[in-house]
């Protein structure tokens, strides 16, 4: 079956997400490690992108260790230094897609607060055609509930979505819905599974072949 609509994840695919190098780089490596081996700070962030409130959710995780107060707060106070920066050839591939009149779509793990954050600071976040954002969702990836809504909204079948996500259990959980997938690592990759599945040209793609 021929793609219909490409989904692209946004973190490690759209957008730098590197909570780790931020720490290392602010407090350095040594300290960064102490705190993430007494704190879960990534399952926090699950929180948040199931819906949980943005700042509150880590004001209060910051308060039961205090011996990190000022560390974790600063996954709020400075999370755009840790979502940074865009990939621009990703970005390009977006926009190429919507001017060939290809459907995109947004399938992310993200908060309500902080997904709006982030569009002040991306406008190509608005570009697309559809937005399927975990925090507004109420489940995250990878649920399966979280795809078979999308199929749901789009009315698009699973065998014609192309999905590009940085995570394996992300992409194996939408190729089990019987999406094609590409598992991102960086965006040379995606844009030749672009070409690969009919979706661009090599040169539509940056990839300077046809």
């Amino acid at each position: 079956m021929a793609i219909e609509a490409v989904v692209f994840d946004i973190g490690n695919v759209l957008i730098e997400w590197q909570p780790e190098r931020y720490y290392d780089a602010t407090y350095g490596e040594a300290r960064r490690r102490e705190m993430f081996a007494a704190v879960d700070l990534h399952a926090m962030n699950d929180r948040i992108d199931r819906g949980e409130p943005f700042r509150e959710t880590i004001y209060a995780a910051a308060e039961e260790l205090p011996e990190f107060r000022v560390e974790i707060r600063d996954w709020f106070d400075n999370w755009i230094k840790m979502a940074s920066p865009a990939i621009p050839h990703s970005v390009r591939l977006l926009r190429t897609l919507r001017a060939k009149g290809v459907p995109v779509f947004a399938l992310s793990n993200f908060g309500i607060e902080s997904f709006a954050y982030a569009e002040t600071q991306y406008p190509f976040l608005k570009e697309f055609d559809r937005r399927y954002i975990s925090g507004h969702m109420r489940v995250i990836k990878p649920a399966m509930e979280i795809y078979e809504l999308l199929e749901a909204d789009s009315g698009v079948a699973p065998e014609a979505l192309l999905f590009a996500d940085d995570r394996v259990d992300n992409i194996k959980a939408a190729a089990a819905r019987g999406w094609k997938t590409h598992l991102f690592t960086e965006p040379t990759g995606w844009a030749e599974s672009l070409v690969s599945h009919g979706v661009l040209t090599g040169s539509e793609a940056g990839l300077w072949k046809t």
